[in-house]
């Protein structure tokens, strides 16, 4: 993921989804605008934006930047994205990746551990899980007990098939996240933990590379997950993510369910498990349902 390929790339991809300038022609090739049309827009001169597709073109000013982001139709997210690319093919160097090992402060382990009806979790860079409680873990699953190189939530995802069965709506959760996969790329562009997890999902997952490829960005705030538990079925719950004060690339999320609802009940259920049995026995009954799901005929 070199910078000036990622930045010529990303403006590629985003130019195709703009619709061309009035009907195009009969002999118009190629999907939304070409590169002068969005020079044009941009007032730039074409060769000059060609150089920024081509990655020769080092120093973009934040006015032309401005100018693209305009000529591309760019929301806020993509935005800082393209002043993130920017950024980094201007020192191609970059700062030294930071090799640290995120950790979450024993404050926000209780905050987590306090909110015992709604589940709770707390992602890093790469959409690690940092942190999470019990019952975060009990709905998707427990993060903190699997390997370190394997916490990743998009990991998780991709990789694994109970993933697929737990989000009812697989294809959009996993595409989003992909989109805020390329966001962490685009500010820490010399991560090469980042750069393996990329490619160990490429060479693992067809969706993941089509997803990849066409560097959309998604930055989630708030929203529905439509979730399948092997125990209580089908929920519905809703979320927020929440930056931490004082720490970089950790966001807080906290799952809630409409008072009085039946995702309320079954996430009460869930919550009830927790209290009443140890570990062992959630994890034997989860391995229970989860064969149920998969053999029916067989049970």
């Amino acid at each position: 993921m070199t910078p000036g390929t990622e930045l010529g790339e990303f403006l590629k991809a985003r130019r195709a989804l703009v619709a061309p300038i009035g009907d195009g022609g009969p002999r118009r090739r190629v999907a939304g605008l070409r590169r002068e049309e969005v020079a044009t827009l941009a007032g730039v001169s074409a060769d000059y934006y060609a150089r920024l597709e081509q990655g020769r073109h080092k120093r973009p000013s934040q006015t032309v930047l401005n100018a693209l982001s305009r000529a591309l139709q760019l929301d806020v997210t993509a935005s800082r994205h393209l002043f993130d690319l920017a950024r980094a093919v201007a020192d191609p160097r970059g700062a030294k990746p930071d090799k640290s090992v995120q950790r979450v402060r024993s404050s926000l382990h209780e905050l987590l551990d306090s909110f015992t009806e709604h589940p709770a979790f707390i992602r890093g860079r790469r959409t690690e899980i940092l942190a999470m409680n019990p019952l975060a873990a009990f709905l998707l699953t427990d993060f903190m007990a699997k390997p370190a190189r394997e916490r990743s939530l998009i990991r998780w995802a991709f990789l694994d098939p109970d993933a697929r069965t737990r989000y009812r709506d697989w294809e959009k959760v996993a595409s989003s996240m992909v989109g805020t996969l390329r966001l962490d790329a685009g500010r820490h562009p010399h991560d090469p933990l980042l750069a393996q997890l990329v490619g160990e999902l490429s060479m693992h997952s067809e969706s993941f590379r089509t997803w990849w490829a066409d560097h959309r960005v998604v930055e989630r705030r708030d929203g529905v997950k439509r979730l399948r538990h092997p125990l209580v079925g089908d929920l519905e719950i809703g979320y927020e993510a929440l930056d931490v004060t004082g720490e970089t690339d950790q966001t807080m999320f906290i799952y809630t369910t409409e008072p009085g609802s039946e995702s309320q009940a079954k996430l009460r259920t869930l919550a009830s498990w927790i209290q009443d049995n140890s570990a062992s026995s959630r994890q034997a009954a989860l391995a229970a349902a989860l064969r149920t799901e998969r053999h029916p005929r067989n049970q």
